[in-house]
């Protein structure tokens, strides 16, 4: 019965719900969870290698892309049988990845190795990697193709590596232990967090320095559990929502001023999370309380909760 006034709120607030599915990486299940973007219900758990964590859709839909990290290796998965169907070289711990502007390659970051791997996913062979710092985790690709960054948890930096010369041509100093890095959809900014620092960084692509940084405020949660990880944008480029960790709430920002214009509680340990493909709605992964919040973007609340496997990490959206 609660689920059923839960789906009903859902439908109220954000109207009728997409024909998508949600796919989230539970690290210490070894699975991925499949929802239904309308019914809000797993609809299946297919099994995968040890620790997933960073998981993406391939351009086509056809595939997801999974860190195994405790498997060395990126996984292929067909969405259509649930089945993985290859392991890609990627170096040793592989935690995120971004796919290039094309979608032909994967960048990897290899948290052991403090390296990038570049992927060639045809292929399926390492293309090119390239050293950066130590515990690299976030990665990003800029929309034009040039530049993939990497996040080095106990640098405190951010590395600029040039696709076309793969080599690392500069570094950003952030705030302690920066966890993600996301382009603007014009490819001009780039925005970084800082889990341990509490700090969400704007970065200026053209000349790859920092141009402000702000912290983050939740009435009645203390400073040191505020701990900003994922990042994304809307569709339209207008809205940023920012996962912040311990906090267990999402920030809504405005993009244009930089900032925030609604707190949204959500479940324990909020990690990373992905936004439906109308912009309406943000689906988050709670690590702790072992579920996934559906965010109504306008409204700035939860309409949904949605039980998953242990620990979920990653959310991709598909068709």
């Amino acid at each position: 019965m609660m689920m059923k006034r839960t789906l009903a709120l859902a439908v109220f607030l954000a109207g009728p719900l997409a024909a998508e599915t949600i796919y989230v990486s539970n690290e210490r299940a070894n699975t991925i969870s499949v929802v239904d973007g309308q019914t809000l219900q797993v609809k299946a758990s297919w099994p995968v290698g040890k620790r997933p964590r960073g998981i993406i859709m391939s351009s086509d839909g056809r595939h997801l892309y999974v860190c195994a990290s405790d498997e060395n290796a990126v996984q292929i998965v067909d969405v259509a049988t649930g089945k993985v169907i290859a392991d890609l070289p990627s170096g040793d711990d592989p935690e995120m990845f971004a796919l290039s502007a094309d979608g032909r390659t994967l960048f990897a970051s290899n948290e052991r190795d403090a390296q990038m791997t570049a992927i060639d996913i045809e292929g399926r062979r390492v293309a090119f990697q390239v050293v950066v710092g130590v515990e690299p985790e976030g990665m990003a690709t800029s929309p034009d193709g040039k530049w993939v960054v990497a996040t080095s948890e106990t640098d405190n930096k951010l590395h600029w590596i040039d696709i076309a010369t793969k080599t690392m041509v500069d570094e950003t100093e952030v705030d302690i232990r920066p966890r993600h890095a996301e382009f603007t959809a014009d490819g001009k900014m780039l925005w970084a967090t800082a889990e341990i620092g509490g700090t969400l960084h704007f970065i200026d692509v053209a000349t790859r320095r920092e141009l402000d940084q702000m912290k983050f405020a939740v009435p009645g949660v203390p400073a040191d559990k505020i701990l900003p990880v994922g990042v994304r944008f809307t569709p339209d480029g207008t809205q940023a929502l920012v996962a912040l960790g311990r906090a267990n709430h999402v920030a809504i920002m405005d993009v244009a001023t930089r900032k925030v214009t609604a707190l949204v509680p959500v479940g324990s340990r909020v990690w990373h999370l992905a936004i439906s493909a109308d912009g309406r709605r943000a689906y988050a992964a709670n690590g702790l309380s072992d579920n996934m919040s559906v965010i109504d973007i306008a409204a700035a609340k939860v309409v949904a909760t949605v039980p998953l496997a242990r620990a979920p990490w990653g959310v991709a959206v598909g068709k």
